[in-house]
């Protein structure tokens, strides 16, 4: 039974040596960031910050929230190359149809055509906006819903300084303590630095 303390005790020097490793390089870290953050970034922040680091839950967390949000935007990306690809195919079959219909037009029937044709024209490329226009809405909707689905992600988690929040200032804090993690993450997975 003398041996139990020891063990616990073990653990909780490792624990605590861990804890000031992590802390110790946010605090450097910390420095490379505007001063502005520097000092909205609290010593108790940054401490409960290394708290929530120590058995790296938060990195693989943060890691699988960065792999779906470099998925979603791959994807949005892809449907709107593809609406693009849509709409200059409609473009050159209806710029095709109106070359065939001028080679076959009675000369004094020419200026209705083109009329209706540069009419025809408009019309599409009015669609073409307005069909881009929604598709760039849904891609920012839906940015916007995985920055909340993440917020919400690292504040169950416990991760300090994370909360649902549109506020720019919160966001680009976040965006802040975002990348003192990773730097710290990368930083770690070198070896030898440690």
């Amino acid at each position: 039974m003398d041996g139990y303390p020891a063990v616990i005790n073990s653990d909780s020097t490792k624990h605590q040596e861990r804890h000031y490793y992590l802390l110790s390089e946010l605090q450097t870290l910390v420095k490379d960031l505007p001063s502005s953050f520097q000092q909205r970034l609290s010593y108790n922040t940054l401490s409960d910050l290394a708290l929530a680091l120590i058995d790296g839950t938060v990195y693989e967390i943060v890691q699988g929230l960065l792999d779906i949000q470099h998925l979603t935007e791959k994807n949005l990306y892809n449907q709107r190359q593809k609406l693009h690809c849509e709409h200059q195919a409609l473009k050159q079959d209806l710029l095709r149809k109106h070359k065939d219909a001028l080679l076959t037009c009675k000369p004094h029937n020419l200026a209705l055509l083109k009329s209706n044709q540069q009419a025809e024209l408009e019309m599409l490329e009015m669609r073409v906006r307005e069909e881009q226009r929604m598709m760039d809405k849904k891609i920012v909707a839906e940015i916007d819903q995985k920055v909340l689905d993440q917020q919400n992600t690292l504040e169950k988690a416990g991760v300090p300084g994370f909360y649902v929040t549109t506020n720019p200032q919160e966001l680009t804090m976040q965006i802040n303590l975002l990348e003192l993690m990773l730097k710290l993450q990368q930083k770690e997975s070198q070896p030898g630095l440690q």
